[in-house]
């Protein structure tokens, strides 16, 4: 007969991951790529003129716009926090860093109810390890603090995590809310005020972000979630007079969700149904294999190996929850506008899946993953090593060649605080590795400890060693400045066609002053967005305006935007 618990651990396989050491990975994840760098194309600058706009007054702040246009993705939350940041920092301070801040601390939040998270479905009795006859078994919380270190490695580890949680857009704030609610369905056994707490600020910061249909259905699984699952915890079973009160109150959050949402005008549906091709099916499969990587086949090693729980009459919460938030999450994916924006809000319940994998891993299974991982990451790094030494000096060729290919007129620069951080992660690393191949006593969070120093050593190695490359790479700013010799540092252009992302980059990175084109103007200049093949629109009134110069980005020249002249 099957036990249906496949969890065998003892004692010695819990020993807590030193705080010093989980706290210093968060830390250096989360500040690398939020400092030292401009707002990128095109949601993150996007995002920024929003902000700008609702902290200087020139936009309403129940509906956000910046010179008539409104923003793509239906959310008011993120740009109130970005605007709050910049009325609240000091003048001199730059803009695209000071709205980093609020986001920075998203990211933060979704780490720490990630580890909460997976830390109270962790304390679930049917998902204690198995009694030994004779005792050793590892005790409930060490278990659970070892598990829940496990699932923010795992986290971490996530290759889709990197760049888009370190952008100042709606999907961060999504990702931050969405794991507090997470972490407050997971807790509703264990604590009063926290966990509805939690599910209330979570459920509407969700609802507000532009994510209100995905907030309700995760809303409705953990309701039925916590109405099913009436084992009793180590407190003892749960009253059911409490238990209705908390359904009540769940449903309570629901309705000032729905209201608010309602009130702000944020129920817009953005289904888009796609294409039934094998092109649309095999893109689809790329990106939940390399974006939820490695957390996804660790998720699916879970659900085979504590299947017994899955098929039994009664509903256990540290399955159903991750796997209802996951499964609605990676069926929501292909009908977004941005499918990996979407599956962005699975990996918090991915990662607690493939936490519990971790008691039932096969020695060959561990050795397998973390040779797989030593190789994957070294490789990275070293790539990235000799791409910037190439950068650097001119030596290896082929790479130096290659950077002046993609980048043209790009100019390689040192700097000695990134090639410090940058050495001492990789001396990080070299030194993880001895740990993880020398002797040691057992630690069933050991097997993500390579996946999720790789992802970060690599991230950090990337956002300090290649900042400038990719800052150059992604940033408006050298388009949008090559208008301000012509125009004048006190000139003005009327704004024409032009979208969203390169109002923001003028607004932002540029001397010129913007005017809408109202008929009234007297500016003796006027931005427009080309055609397809980078034509005068049609919709420019060629009687009045003359063509002048057409402002192209070095590296992506369809990034481009037409300087007109006044007749």
């Amino acid at each position: 007969m099957k036990h249906p618990n496949p969890a065998i651990v003892a004692q010695s396989a819990v020993r807590r991951l030193p705080r010093w050491a989980l706290l210093l990975l968060c830390l250096s994840y989360v500040c690398a790529g939020f400092l030292g760098r401009d707002a990128w194309r095109s949601a993150d600058i996007t995002a920024l003129g929003f902000m700008g706009a609702l902290a200087q007054g020139a936009s309403s702040w129940w509906s956000p716009s910046l010179l008539g246009w409104s923003p793509e993705n239906p959310a008011v939350l993120p740009y109130w926090l970005g605007a709050w940041a910049l009325q609240l920092a000091p003048a001199a301070w730059a803009a695209d860093f000071v709205v980093r801040i609020p986001f920075g601390l998203l990211l933060g939040l979704a780490l720490l109810a990630t580890w909460y998270g997976t830390y109270y479905l962790a304390r679930n009795p049917a998902a204690q390890p198995v009694a030994f006859a004779f005792g050793g078994e590892a005790q409930p919380t060490d278990y659970a603090r070892a598990m829940a270190d496990g699932g923010v490695l795992a986290f971490i580890a996530c290759l889709g995590l990197a760049q888009l949680s370190h952008e100042t857009t709606p999907t961060l704030a999504q990702l931050g809310f969405g794991a507090l609610l997470f972490y407050g369905i997971a807790a509703f056994p264990y604590r009063i005020w926290a966990p509805h707490l939690a599910t209330f600020v979570g459920l509407l910061g969700l609802s507000l972000s532009g994510a209100p249909a995905m907030a309700l259905l995760y809303l409705l699984g953990g309701t039925l979630v916590h109405w099913l699952d009436r084992q009793p915890s180590e407190a003892g079973q749960t009253a059911p007079s409490a238990q209705r009160l908390d359904l009540y109150a769940l449903l309570a959050y629901g309705t000032v969700a729905c209201a608010c949402t309602y009130y702000l005008d944020l129920w817009r549906w953005k289904l888009e149904t796609p294409a039934l091709s094998w092109r649309t099916v095999d893109g689809f499969a790329q990106l939940l294999i390399w974006f939820t990587w490695p957390a996804w086949p660790l998720a699916l090693w879970t659900l085979w190996r504590w299947r017994w729980q899955l098929w039994s009459k009664r509903v256990h919460r540290h399955l159903a929850w991750p796997l209802w938030f996951a499964v609605v999450t990676v069926i929501a994916t292909p009908f977004g506008a941005d499918s990996d924006r979407t599956l962005l809000l699975a990996l918090p319940a991915l990662a607690t899946l493939a936490a519990f994998a971790l008691p039932t891993l096969k020695r060959q299974v561990a050795a397998l993953i973390d040779w797989f991982t030593l190789l994957f990451f070294s490789g990275c790094g070293f790539t990235i090593w000799v791409v910037w030494i190439a950068m650097q000096t001119g030596v290896p060729s082929q790479p130096a060649a290659n950077v002046a290919r993609l980048a043209p007129g790009f100019q390689a620069s040192f700097s000695v605080l990134a090639f410090s951080m940058a050495i001492v992660a990789t001396l990080a690393w070299a030194w993880l590795v001895k740990w993880r191949v020398g002797r040691h006593r057992a630690a069933i969070w050991k097997s993500l400890v390579l996946p999720a120093g790789g992802a970060a050593l690599c991230w950090l190695l990337l956002m300090t060693l290649w900042m400038p490359l990719l800052n150059y790479a992604q940033s408006y700013r050298s388009l949008v400045q090559q208008a301000t010799p012509l125009v004048g540092p006190e000139g003005c252009a009327e704004t024409g066609s032009l979208r969203a992302v390169h109002l923001s980059a003028f607004q932002w990175y540029s001397t010129v002053r913007l005017v809408a084109a109202d008929g009234e103007s007297t500016c003796e200049w006027q931005l427009s967005e080309p055609g397809e093949n980078l034509e005068i629109l049609p919709s420019v009134d060629t009687t009045r305006w003359t063509p002048h110069t057409l402002l192209r980005h070095p590296v992506d020249r369809a990034e481009a935007v037409w300087l007109l002249r006044r007749r």
